[in-house]
């Protein structure tokens, strides 16, 4: 969320730099609910102080004076609460300003490639789906997932269910020893507040699976990625600066209803209402942020490496960044089936954006108490992993290679055969 006080320091700036977003923003309408706000406040300040003044003078005389000032001040309270109450909610609903750095455009054609690795597998026959490889080892059921839940789930049985929780536990040992991100097994209910803070809501209200509670009780929602849940551990507080940076990891189920999805990807699990992920969060000094989503996406990177996996990364364009980014890399792997890279993993800084929203403070060098920075990537999500996983170490006759790294967590299996 954007702070009114620096917004004024420079409108123009502030209006110019969002346009690069492409959206729809009511900037005169800001500008002048802004300028409303203000002076019904100096108007309450100084009917307020008239009051005082009178109270003071203990002039009998103008008691009813003083009623009719208490009575304009009540008035004046309810209309600058009402807007105010407008005032934030067009606050609320404007996205985090793009970096320089970001290339300005509409939508994803205007991606930039920033690197490949890995090498594409040269199969001598015609590679299967991962919807086709898991039905034939019977590992995979969309249809029983559909008669018991409903469309975008799946069972996911036998060693593909091993090989799911193989890529879980060895991406968590990967962060933790390797990469210093600590452990974290949260909840996976977040209330109102706490998915207002990272950006979820109100904007994306309909992307959200809400709990139905009794009447009078604290909204509910499933988590749509454990970054919501992390990222506030931080709210309301003021940090103390030698324990930044702090860095997080959990594995955790995840749950969006893909609204405006409808007809995207219905085959398979590319596009589920639940899937699993790893995710990482990072809270940083506000001037480290740039920094650490490079080492944030290089931890990401360094997964798919292990797994012998091919990928590209891209830096997405100031239209197709989420709402809370400054700066976003996509990660984007090989899939064999149909011949192109799909996103696996996407690690943003969201400067000191969602700080604001969460009032997350530390003390800077000159013992100012400023906002942190925050960051958040996929490390990996697991589901993208198991189709990659399936589909680039796919052999002839319908079985899956375990990549050397997995063994160990595969009780050495070798290869996932048809029953």
């Amino acid at each position: 969320m954007h702070n009114l006080k620096e917004i004024r320091k420079d409108f123009k700036s502030f209006k110019k730099s969002l346009e690069k977003r492409n959206l729809n923003i009511d900037f005169d309408k800001l500008e002048n609910l802004d300028q409303l706000n203000r002076e019904f406040i100096q108007k309450k300040e100084n009917l307020e102080k008239e009051k005082k003044d009178i109270s003071k003078s203990k002039d009998k005389s103008l008691f009813e004076k003083s009623k009719k000032i208490s009575f304009e001040i009540e008035k004046l309270n309810e209309e600058q609460k009402r807007i105010k109450l407008e005032l934030d909610q067009i606050l609320s609903n404007i996205p985090n300003i793009p970096h320089p750095d970001v290339p300005i455009g509409k939508d994803e054609s205007s991606n930039v490639e920033v690197s490949k690795s890995g090498k594409i597998p040269n199969f001598d026959f015609k590679p299967k789906s991962h919807y086709e490889l898991g039905e034939n080892l019977n590992m995979l059921d969309f249809d029983l997932a559909t008669k018991t839940t409903g469309s975008r789930f799946v069972f996911v049985k036998n060693k593909l269910a091993l090989l799911e929780r193989a890529l879980s536990n060895f991406m968590l040992d990967t962060h933790i020893l390797q990469n210093g991100y600590e452990e974290i097994s949260p909840p996976l209910l977040a209330s109102e507040s706490t998915m207002f803070g990272t950006g979820q809501l109100p904007k994306f209200e309909n992307d959200q699976f809400e709990l139905k509670l009794e009447e009078g009780t604290d909204r509910k929602f499933l988590i749509p990625t454990a970054e919501v849940i992390l990222t506030n551990i931080a709210r309301d507080k003021i940090i103390n600066r030698k324990n930044l940076p702090m860095r997080f990891v959990a594995s955790t189920p995840c749950f969006r209803k893909e609204a405006g999805s409808y007809g995207k990807d219905t085959k398979g699990m590319i596009r589920q209402h639940q899937f699993y992920k790893v995710e990482m969060v990072s809270i940083v000094e506000q001037n480290k942020c740039l920094d650490e989503l490079e080492r944030m996406t290089k931890c990401a990177t360094d997964i798919l490496d292990l797994l012998e996996l091919p990928y590209r990364k891209i830096i997405l364009c100031s239209g197709d960044m989420g709402f809370s980014a400054e700066k976003t890399y996509d990660i984007e792997v090989w899939i064999p089936s149909e011949g192109r890279y799909r996103e696996i993993s996407s690690c943003s800084s969201c400067s000191t954006f969602q700080a604001v929203r969460m009032k997350s403070r530390y003390k800077n060098e000159k013992n100012e108490t400023v906002f942190v920075g925050t960051l958040n990537g996929s490390g990996l999500a697991i589901g993208r992993t198991l189709i990659a996983v399936l589909e680039n170490y796919q052999q002839k006759d319908g079985s899956i290679n375990i990549p050397k790294i997995l063994k160990p967590y595969m009780n050495n299996l070798e290869k996932i055969v048809i029953n």
